[in-house]
C-alpha cells in the first residue's frame, strides 16, 4: 500500500473501551472497524486498511469491543467473541461517541467489519444511523434477522479461496434490506494474506466509503 500520508491515530476512550481515533485533514467521513474474533484493535490487517483510508481523507476509529477483563474471560472461553448481540452493541456505542467527538462530530460514519465483527456492524446498522458498511472476509449470516432491516448500501469483500465463507455471504447478501454488492479478491483465501490482496480490500473500501459517506454522494478517484 501507499506510505501513510497523514499523522497516527492517536489513544481514546469510548466508554469503558480503549480506541484509536485517526483523524486527517477536512475529512469526508468517519470508518469505525469492528474486529474479528479473538482479535482487537491491534489486528495488523485492520490497522493497514485505516491507514490507507486515512490517506484518503476519511477518519478511522479502531475500536476494542471487549474490555481487559471481557478479554481475559474470553481467552479461556472463547465465548464472548461470538457474542454478536453484545460486540453490535459496542459498535452502536462507538458510533454514538463519534457523533459526539469534536473532531468527527457531523461527519458521515461507514462501519468496517472483519470475520464475526462484520455481523456486529450490520447488527448495528439496522439500529443506529450510519451511512454505509463494508465487511472483509466477514460473517454476515452471523447478523440472522437484522439483515433484512439494513438499509445502508453494503460492501462484502471476500477471498475468492475463501469457498465456505463466500457461500455464506451470497446467501446473506440476497437478505439484505438496501442495495449490496458483492467483490470476490481472486486468488486470496480468508485472511487475504497473499500479495496484493490486502491492497485490494483498501481500495474497494476506501471506493465504497468515498462514494456513499462523502457530501452529495461526491466520487473521488481513489489515488493510485
Amino acid at each position: 500500500m501507499n506510505s501513510h500520508l497523514v499523522e497516527d491515530p492517536v489513544a481514546v476512550r469510548v466508554g469503558d473501551l480503549a480506541g484509536d481515533l485517526g483523524v486527517p485533514p477536512d475529512p469526508v467521513g468517519v470508518v469505525v472497524f469492528a474486529h474479528g474474533s479473538g482479535s482487537s484493535r491491534h489486528s495488523g490487517r485492520n490497522r493497514a486498511v485505516a491507514a490507507f483510508l486515512r490517506d484518503q481523507g476519511l477518519a478511522t476509529l479502531l475500536v476494542d469491543l471487549l474490555t481487559a477483563d471481557e478479554e481475559r474471560v474470553d481467552v479461556r472461553t472463547g465465548r464472548l467473541r461470538f457474542d454478536i448481540g453484545l460486540l453490535a452493541g459496542r459498535v452502536a456505542d462507538a458510533v454514538r461517541w463519534c457523533g459526539t467527538c469534536g473532531e468527527t462530530a457531523g461527519l458521515p460514519i461507514g462501519l468496517f467489519g472483519a470475520s464475526t465483527g462484520a455481523a456486529a456492524a450490520l447488527v448495528a446498522a439496522a439500529e443506529v444511523p450510519v451511512g454505509a458498511v463494508v465487511s472483509r472476509g466477514g460473517r454476515p449470516d452471523l447478523a440472522r434477522a437484522a439483515l433484512s432491516r439494513v438499509l445502508v448500501p453494503t460492501l462484502l469483500i471476500v477471498g475468492s479461496r475463501d469457498h465456505q465463507v463466500l457461500d455464506l455471504n451470497r446467501a446473506a447478501a440476497a437478505r439484505l434490506g438496501g442495495r449490496w454488492a458483492i467483490e470476490v479478491v481472486q486468488g486470496a483465501t480468508h485472511l487475504f494474506e497473499e500479495p496484493g490482496a490486502l491492497d485490494r480490500v483498501a481500495r474497494l473500501a476506501a471506493g465504497w466509503f468515498r462514494t456513499h459517506l462523502a457530501p452529495y454522494g461526491t466520487r473521488t478517484r481513489i489515488a493510485e
